[in-house]
C-alpha cells in the first residue's frame, strides 16, 4: 500500500473514532462500591490467551505476544441502566463503576489448562468460545463477550480467546500475524474442552480479524481428520469477516461443507473492512463484498444485514450492537442446532422485534437451498 492512501485511511479511521489511543484498565485499583440493585447481573469470563501478562496488574494481560497460552477468569458487572446492545464503558478506558458501567470485578489465574478447563466444565455443558478481531485491548475482549453473553442470554459458559492484538489501528499488520501466530494456540484450547467428558457442546463466534484465525483453525482441524471436535463442535458464526474472499473460499474448500449451522454474517456499508480491503490492495472481504450466492455454494448460510441500522459509524458490529439482531442471535443459540424455525415464524419473529423498538430491519438469508428475506417493518 503507497505511503500516502495509507495516511488517508488512517485519518480516516480517526475521524471515525476508531483509533485507539486510551487506557486498557480493567481492574481498578481502588473498585467502587455500590448497592446490589445497582447491578443488573454478573458474569463470568473464562479466557485462554497468547498475550503476555502486563506489568501493570490493572490491565492484566497486555499487547505482547507470549509463546505459552494463559488461562484465567474474570468476573464482570453488567449495570442497571444496560441497554441491549450497548457496552457502557467508563470515559478513556478506565476501570468502570459498576452503578453506570461494565466493570471487571475479580481476577482468577489458573496455573495450568487442565485446571481451567475443570472450571469451564464445572459451569455447565455448554461453551461459547469468542475469538475477537483487531484494533481489541484484552479489556475491549472481555467487555463485548460480556455483553453477548448478556444480552444473547447464552445457555452456558462463555470462553474468550483473546490474541495479542496490538489495539491501535497502525497495527494491522501486527494483528494479522498476531492472530497467525495463534493458530495452535486455539486449536488447543478447543480440542482441550472438546475433550473434557463435561462438555457436551461448543459453539464458536468470530468477529473481523478473528475470523481468520477461527477459519484456518478449523481448517487444521479438517485436515487432521477433527473437524467437529469429536462431535461437540456447534454453532460457527463469523461476522463482518476480515478476510480475502479468495482465501476464505479455498478455507472452505479444505474445510468441507458443514453439517451443522455455519452462518457468515455481513454488510456492504462496513467502512472497517473497506479500509481493510484498501490495506489489501483493494481485494475483496467476505464480510462486506462477497457473494452470497457463491458463499452459499460453499455450505454456509449467509445472513446479510445491508439494510440493518448499526451502533456505530463503521458499521463493523452489527451482529453485537444492534438490539433486534443481537436478540435473534440469542433466540438461535438457544436452539438445539438441529431445529430450524419455519420462515413465517422467523418473519414474525423479525418483525415484533424491529416494531418494538421502533426500527426497520430487512435481513436477507441466503442457503444453499434458498433465499429468504425477513422483515417488512417500515
Amino acid at each position: 500500500m503507497r505511503p500516502r492512501l495509507l495516511i488517508v485511511v488512517l485519518l480516516a479511521l480517526s475521524a471515525s473514532g476508531c483509533i485507539s489511543e486510551r487506557n486498557h484498565e480493567l481492574l481498578a485499583v481502588n473498585p467502587t462500591a455500590v448497592p446490589a440493585s445497582s447491578v443488573a447481573a454478573r458474569h463470568d469470563i473464562f479466557v485462554a490467551t497468547t498475550r503476555q501478562k502486563a506489568q501493570d496488574r490493572t490491565v492484566v494481560f497486555d499487547r505482547e505476544r507470549s509463546d505459552q497460552l494463559a488461562f484465567a477468569k474474570v468476573g464482570v458487572t453488567v449495570p442497571r441502566n444496560h441497554e441491549i446492545g450497548k457496552i457502557e464503558r467508563a470515559k478513556d478506558g478506565n476501570a468502570g463503576n459498576p452503578a453506570t458501567d461494565f466493570t471487571a470485578t475479580d481476577l482468577t489465574i489458573y496455573k495450568s489448562g487442565d485446571a481451567f478447563t475443570t472450571a469451564v466444565a464445572d459451569e455447565g455443558q455448554r461453551v461459547l468460545v469468542f475469538v475477537h478481531g483487531y484494533n481489541t485491548g484484552f479489556d475491549d475482549g472481555i467487555y463485548r463477550a460480556t455483553q453477548l453473553a448478556h444480552d444473547t442470554k447464552y445457555p452456558g459458559t462463555t470462553v474468550l480467546f483473546s490474541w495479542a492484538s496490538g489495539a491501535k489501528t497502525r497495527d494491522y499488520v501486527y494483528d494479522k500475524d498476531s492472530s497467525t501466530a495463534a493458530r495452535d494456540d486455539l486449536e488447543a484450547t478447543l480440542v482441550m474442552l472438546a475433550r473434557s467428558r463435561r462438555i457436551k457442546s461448543i459453539d464458536i463466534i468470530a468477529h473481523s480479524m478473528g475470523n481468520w484465525l477461527a477459519m484456518e483453525v478449523l481448517r487444521q482441524l479438517a485436515i487432521g481428520g477433527n473437524r467437529d471436535l469429536g462431535g461437540k463442535l456447534g454453532y460457527v458464526v463469523l461476522a463482518s469477516p476480515d478476510i480475502d474472499v479468495d482465501i476464505f473460499k479455498k478455507q472452505m474448500i479444505r474445510y468441507g461443507k458443514p453439517d451443522l449451522p455455519f452462518v457468515v454474517i455481513l454488510s456492504d456499508d462496513d467502512r472497517a473492512l473497506r479500509f481493510s480491503s484498501l490495506i489489501a490492495g483493494k481485494k475483496a472481504r467476505v464480510g462486506d463484498e462477497a457473494s452470497a450466492g457463491e458463499l452459499a455454494a460453499l455450505g454456509v448460510t449467509v445472513v446479510d444485514l445491508s439494510a440493518i441500522q448499526s451502533g456505530d459509524r463503521l458499521n463493523h458490529a452489527k451482529f453485537a450492537d444492534n438490539p433486534v439482531l443481537v436478540q435473534l442471535l440469542g433466540e438461535r443459540l438457544r436452539l438445539p442446532e438441529s431445529l430450524e424455525p419455519t420462515p413465517q415464524q422467523a418473519n414474525e419473529r423479525v418483525n415484533e422485534l424491529a416494531g418494538g423498538l421502533g426500527q426497520a430491519a430487512e435481513i436477507i438469508i441466503t442457503t444453499p437451498l434458498k433465499i429468504l428475506t425477513l422483515g417488512a417493518v417500515r
